[in-house]
């Protein structure tokens, strides 16, 4: 494949999520009466859809007592937090900063299960014939990307720069936009390294070299919670169990059967199959999807980098903003 070819490739991700957005905006606006739809996070595109496709066609919402209505998609946390408060939406899975800043700005955000369990999915990647860069100890003096000021990409690099003792005056960093903007980037040779996540990365590890694995610089991060507003923790308690319960066995059946899940996920994301067991074993190995219950240390380390990029401020009272009653009573901690 041809780097003008990786390019549309990439662009058409990020076309299948910009028009799965818009869908959802949709669909949040105009069907807030069918309150049995959920949002998660860059469904469609990205891997913390996979429990929730799996456990929709093996039937898990149904034996867990919830009649699902539709997965809508959105562009973030932030939009998703926003479909779950203004569009009537029961439950949304987001990014663990975009619930935190909700509730810290006085948001009516309940989290009630971790969904991502580590932000371990992204790495930085570099040209294949590129042999400057081997590791992270090669960004000095380099342009590196992320992609977007405070976003998950900023954090990471700036927490994995700390964690290697390199500081970023060291090198030149540049916030590209976007995954698919950092490509191109790379190959108009304007940057040196650029962020790429799963399951892009597994339909473009032949054609890219990988010079930073977070896993390797990094201990765990919590990435993404799923969460709720008070009304619905009060009044849909059960529904809510059922859901995460249903995750749960979703995540289950990832673990024990990758192949037949990457046939299902595949058929749902309309993607490769191939690729899309390449990105599954990849999440397996890093222990990517938890069953649900929550890690208040990783969570506290995500506060960190937070707090790293200007993002929140202070400490957070967990106690006040995570609920862990609707969880299984073995996944518990309180």
């Amino acid at each position: 494949m041809t780097l003008e070819n990786t390019a549309k490739t990439s662009r058409n991700w990020l076309t299948g999520l910009a028009l799965g957005t818009a869908m959802a905006f949709g669909g949040a606006a105009t069907t807030a009466q069918a309150q049995n739809d959920i949002t998660v996070t860059h469904w469609g595109v990205l891997m913390y859809g996979a429990p929730y496709a799996i456990a929709r066609d093996q039937g898990y919402f149904e034996e867990a007592g919830f009649e699902l209505g539709d997965i809508l998609t959105s562009s973030g946390g932030g939009t998703t937090v926003r479909n779950v408060l203004t569009g009537g939406l029961l439950y949304g899975e987001t990014s663990l900063a975009a619930a935190v800043s909700a509730h810290l700005t006085g948001r009516d955000i309940v989290i009630v299960n971790t969904g991502a369990a580590t932000v371990a999915d992204i790495l930085w990647i570099t040209k294949p014939d590129n042999d400057e860069i081997d590791s992270i100890e090669d960004f000095v003096g380099k342009r590196i990307a992320y992609t977007r000021p405070q976003s998950v990409t900023d954090m990471t690099l700036r927490m994995s720069l700390d964690a290697a003792g390199l500081s970023s005056d060291d090198m030149e960093l540049i916030a590209a936009g976007g995954i698919g903007d950092g490509l191109t980037l790379l190959q108009q040779g304007a940057v040196d390294a650029v962020p790429i996540l799963e399951p892009i990365w597994a339909s473009q590890r032949d054609n890219y070299k990988a010079v930073l694995y977070l896993q390797d610089v990094l201990p765990r991060v919590a990435q993404t919670v799923g969460i709720t507003t008070s009304a619905f923790a009060e009044e849909r308690g059960d529904d809510l169990r059922a859901i995460i319960e249903a995750r749960r066995k979703g995540v289950q059946f990832i673990k024990d059967n990758p192949e037949e899940s990457a046939r299902i996920f595949a058929e749902v994301y309309d993607r490769d199959e191939a690729i899309m067991r390449t990105a599954i074993d990849a999440m397996l190995e890093i222990d990517y999807w938890s069953e649900g219950g929550f890690v208040y240390e990783d969570m506290d380390r995500k506060m960190d980098g937070l707090r790293l990029i200007d993002v929140v401020d202070g400490e957070v009272d967990w106690s006040a903003v995570v609920d862990e009653s609707f969880l299984p009573e073995d996944l518990r901690s309180q």
